[in-house]
């Protein structure tokens, strides 16, 4: 290959995919691949949904993009499906997850002066990861991302993960904050679930010092967990939600998604996008959420999702090197006791696709509509990819 004109920004894999169906890819050469990534669980219905296929072409084929100066009626159609699941008030369109967690920050920030803090202050989690601008860089907790980017913004506090004591203790220590911003279960940081008694305590803690209760919700988000959120396995409902990966099925979207405390804190001018929410977006989206709906995904993904950890841990108990299976739904973590980054490679090999995050989990997100008979391939053929990566890095 001639030298690449791209920035040395990412690492890819030595494949290229042309053609993929449900959740089977094709690379260029013909060979075909178990996709147990979906794109870093974008991908929701699959590669290829007839129907998804069918409304974009529609679409594409009447009107892409007219900007936000104009109503946009699907906005409305999605804002209102996604309230209707949520059980918050308004939403906001954009274009990424990065985009929505940098428009919760300013909204938390605004709110925070319109109760009167000059320094407004938010606090966040260790292993966080909520995006690479330098806003949601200074929110983000990973220490190998965000070298070398400093200086950060100020007044985002770190506490360890779910840490409620820390929490309460900065209540009566620390004027001006204004909200709590985390993930219901932390995706780069290794595929972590906050507990549901974790989440209630955080919730009461923001409704009795007048916080906003910020969930991170762009890849645990649309059904994933087994719920439509993963907040709501805790039984509680935050004030603002970040959205995106697969709310567009392959689409960027993204999605600010807010309650009654903190529906009318961004007035006219305090925020917006150019593309976020055009036309396209739009139809994706609503596309994506009825599929999901009709074809009763959230249970499968439950279901679904407690087969493969069960599959997974069965398989691999008593393979040295393996450590534990964790996660939530179809949100999976194979966490191994040695960096796992080798296992990519090994992996295309036995022509199957995942991730490996946080160094040492291997991450598994397939599309929301798998089925038994692939989950077994799933786990058949990436418990031999961890048995050939043990064996050879041996200890």
């Amino acid at each position: 290959m001639s030298k690449s004109h791209l920035l040395p920004i990412f690492s890819p894999l030595p494949v290229c995919f042309q053609k993929g169906e449900g959740v089977w890819l094709t690379d260029t050469q013909g060979n075909v691949y178990l996709d147990g990534f979906a794109g870093i669980a974008v991908n929701a219905v699959g590669h290829n949904h007839p129907r998804l296929v069918s409304a974009l072409q529609k679409q594409v084929s009447e009107l892409i993009h007219v900007s936000n100066y104009f109503r946009i009626d699907l906005q409305e159609e999605v804002a209102a499906k996604l309230c209707e699941k949520s059980g918050l008030r308004g939403c906001f369109f954009c274009n990424s997850g990065l985009e929505a967690n940098e428009a919760a920050i300013k909204l938390a920030r605004k709110y925070g002066h319109l109760k009167g803090f000059n320094e407004p202050k938010i606090i966040v989690f260790d292993h966080a990861f909520h995006g690479r601008s330098i806003a949601t860089l200074s929110a983000t907790g990973n220490p190998n991302v965000r070298r070398d980017f400093a200086p950060y913004l100020p007044d985002f506090i770190r506490v360890p993960a779910g840490d409620v004591e820390m929490i309460e203790k900065l209540a009566t220590t620390t004027p001006g904050i204004c909200a709590v911003m985390f993930e219901p279960v932390q995706g780069e940081g290794g595929i972590i679930p906050i507990p549901d008694e974790t989440m209630r305590a955080i919730r009461e803690l923001c409704d009795r010092h007048d916080w906003l209760m910020i969930l991170d919700e762009v890849q645990s988000g649309i059904g994933r967990t087994g719920k439509w959120f993963a907040y709501q396995h805790s039984g509680i409902v935050p004030d603002v939600m970040t959205l995106a990966k697969a709310l567009g099925g392959g689409v960027p979207v993204g999605a600010l998604v807010c309650g009654e405390k903190a529906y009318g804190v961004f007035a006219p001018g305090n925020h917006g996008s150019t593309f976020g929410g055009n036309p396209l977006a739009m139809r994706a989206a609503t596309t994506v959420l009825q599929i999901i709906e009709d074809e009763r995904l959230v249970s499968n993904a439950e279901k679904m999702g407690q087969y493969l950890q069960e599959g997974f841990r069965k398989a691999l108990k008593g393979v040295p090197g393996f450590v534990e299976v964790r996660g939530r739904g179809l949100m999976i973590g194979i966490a191994l006791d040695r960096p796992a980054h080798q296992c990519l490679a090994i992996g295309l090999k036995h022509r199957v696709l995942f991730s490996v995050t946080a160094g040492n989990i291997i991450r598994i997100v397939p599309a929301l509509n798998i089925a038994r008979r692939e989950a077994d391939e799933l786990i058949e053929r990436v418990t031999a990819v961890v048995k050939e990566f043990t064996a050879a890095t041996a200890k």
